[in-house]
């Protein structure tokens, strides 16, 4: 069995020596090493595509710089709809805000009647949809032709301000990152679709013609990895591909929901076994912990 160490941190450590430390230390800090390890032989095994799967108001919480990161070195990005419509707000020009607490409570009445949205501890106005709608109404022309959600979301990605350094739509689309979005009707962006179909505006999009694309990169992939932020549809997209594969070789996912449910969120991987979704010698860990805390250690330790 291997020692336990104390965690000593030295003035001037770099994140990736704390990362190294907590290796050497129980609990929930030694599966962040853990993952930090299995990251960095994901990303530098060069036969693995690496399938990334976020769900949760990563966007919102001023995550989108290390969700930029991830995916320099992804090769199927699987989010909600939520992720990428928060994305698209701040690409034409809003801003996430913090929400001020009074007397330790939110008062989500005042929030309401000053036209503003809280997720948890931070809000956007909800005047945003009032520009998005402008946006979809002036370039439906170019949306309206597309056949499949990638290829729609691949568009939007094109056409949407902002650069590739900071807008994940248009960094899937420039690197040609497969973005599936499966729930995109559960969305503000979902709601821009409908709004101009209720108008009368004709789009057909085969929801189902994605799924052929993702199989078949899971199939022919000689190794797998899988980051799983959050789970829900993201995740499980992933997970029913790796089911006409070998399964995956690595694993990573970071996850505050419990087994005990039966839902796929609080799933651990090693379930995934079973279904024949992860391979019984593979590498994986599940880390419990809220995501803006745990990833960015996790990325960072990996460098």
């Amino acid at each position: 069995m291997k020692k336990v160490k104390g965690l000593k941190l030295e003035k001037g450590m770099k994140v990736s020596e704390l990362v190294a430390g907590m290796g050497d230390v129980g609990f929930g800090a030694r599966n962040v090493s853990r993952a930090s390890e299995i990251l960095k032989k994901m990303k530098m095994d060069k036969d693995c595509k690496v399938f990334f799967g976020q769900a949760g108001a990563m966007v919102p919480a001023g995550m989108k710089y290390v969700l930029l990161d991830i995916l320099d070195f992804t090769d199927v990005f699987v989010c909600t709809g939520a992720t990428l419509t928060h994305d698209l707000v701040e690409a034409l020009g809003f801003n996430h805000f913090f929400v001020d607490l009074k007397k330790g409570i939110f008062d989500d009445e005042a929030l309401n009647k000053k036209g503003v949205d809280r997720i948890y501890n931070v809000a956007m106005p909800n005047n945003v949809y009032e520009k998005m709608e402008d946006f979809f109404e002036e370039n439906w022309d170019g949306l309206k032709e597309c056949k499949t959600i990638k290829e729609f979301l691949w568009k939007l990605g094109e056409i949407c301000p902002g650069t590739a350094e900071d807008c994940i739509l248009k960094k899937c689309y420039e690197k040609k990152i497969p973005l599936f979005c499966p729930a995109l009707a559960d969305s503000g962006i979902g709601l821009m679709i409908w709004g101009r179909k209720s108008a009368g505006k004709k789009i057909f999009i085969d929801a189902f013609e994605d799924m052929k694309e993702i199989i078949d990169i899971s199939w022919t992939a000689k190794k797998r990895g899988i980051i799983y932020v959050g789970g829900g549809v993201p995740k499980n997209f992933i997970q029913q591909s790796l089911q006409f594969s070998k399964g995956a070789q690595y694993g990573i996912q970071i996850t505050t929901d419990r087994a005990e449910p039966g839902g796929s969120s609080g799933a651990p991987l090693k379930e995934g076994i079973s279904w024949g979704k992860m391979e019984n010698d593979a590498e994986f860990v599940d880390v419990n912990c809220d995501a803006t805390i745990a990833l960015p250690l996790i990325l960072a330790g990996a460098e």
